[in-house]
């Protein structure tokens, strides 16, 4: 990659995406080969969101790379308490890590985080704006049902506030995907992110019904509503539960889709679809572990 940061699926290039799934391709494929590859780094964790798939994911596969993780902990643990700027906190956590991931509730706050540091910076979430490490587990379980050309993807869900989505969205220009994006008329995608979309080249088609491109997708991505990102109960309240995935659902699907979700799920995927071959959320969030230890041995 070019970028001593990672930011954004903006600046992944197709050449980027092929060289981070093909290490992670190698990765999975003998992972004893790259055990001490990392030893004597450290990597930095700082949440100022909850996670566990991403936090969890990212210690592990620096852990499986030979270096180590420091945890910065819950915010009300931290001197963010006290008044401390994320400028100031990244800086000084710099001192002690070889690289730093980041999560913060902020859209933008990686970007101006990473203005602050040399050492790498991997934005793991920034409010409704981006999750790129996200998008390249996703590309890699994409590429490995299905490939990530001459493909059709559906997105569904909350389009609006789901970083995942924006970020998938964008790095899928980089492919020949037709995407079809599924939602309530509140939660569209935001005019911005179609806008970069449809100049990237994108073909894009919006829908509020799912059952009329159902049998034509390779990929059915569902997402949650989340109501954390929702300034108004009233509005959530107003579109939860409206896309639910079940058995039946599924039936006019073709044989091949692939139904992925980046977790966590509510009620949006019924448990009976774990059951079904269409299910590859699981494999998914397991895939996080290759695909990040490929980043970060890249990137460091």
């Amino acid at each position: 990659m070019r970028q001593d940061h990672l930011i954004s699926a903006h600046q992944l290039t197709r050449e980027d995406v092929e060289a981070v799934l093909d290490r992670a391709s190698e990765i999975a494929a003998d992972p004893a080969a790259f055990r001490t590859r990392r030893a004597g780094e450290v990597l930095a964790l700082c949440f100022f969101e909850p996670s566990t798939r991403t936090k969890m994911s990212f210690d592990t596969a620096m852990k499986r790379l030979g270096g180590d993780t420091v945890d910065m902990g819950t915010v009300e643990s931290s001197s963010i308490t006290k008044g401390e700027t994320l400028a100031d906190t990244v800086r000084v956590i710099e001192g002690y890590a070889d690289a730093i991931v980041l999560r913060h509730p902020s859209e933008g706050a990686a970007k101006m985080a990473a203005e602050f540091v040399d050492v790498p910076l991997v934005n793991a979430g920034d409010g409704a704006g981006q999750h790129p490490t996200q998008t390249l587990l996703d590309l890699f379980t994409i590429r490995e049902n299905h490939g990530l050309d001459d493909i059709t993807i559906g997105v569904m869900g909350d389009l609006k506030y789901g970083r995942t989505v924006h970020s998938l969205a964008h790095a899928l220009t980089n492919f020949d995907a037709r995407q079809h994006f599924v939602s309530p008329e509140s939660l569209r995608l935001p005019r911005s992110v179609r806008y970069d979309l449809h100049e990237a080249g994108a073909q894009v088609r919006e829908h509020t019904d799912l059952e009329e491109i159902l049998p034509e997708l390779d990929v059915l991505y569902v997402t949650r509503i989340q109501r954390e990102r929702f300034p108004d109960e009233n509005e959530y309240r107003a579109v939860a539960g409206q896309y639910r995935i079940d058995a039946e659902t599924l039936e006019a699907a073709s044989d091949e889709l692939t139904v992925m979700h980046p977790l966590p799920r509510v009620d949006e995927i019924a448990p009976e679809v774990d059951e079904t071959a269409h299910a590859r959320y699981f494999e998914q969030a397991h895939n996080g572990i290759p695909v990040r230890m490929a980043l970060l041995d890249t990137l460091l």
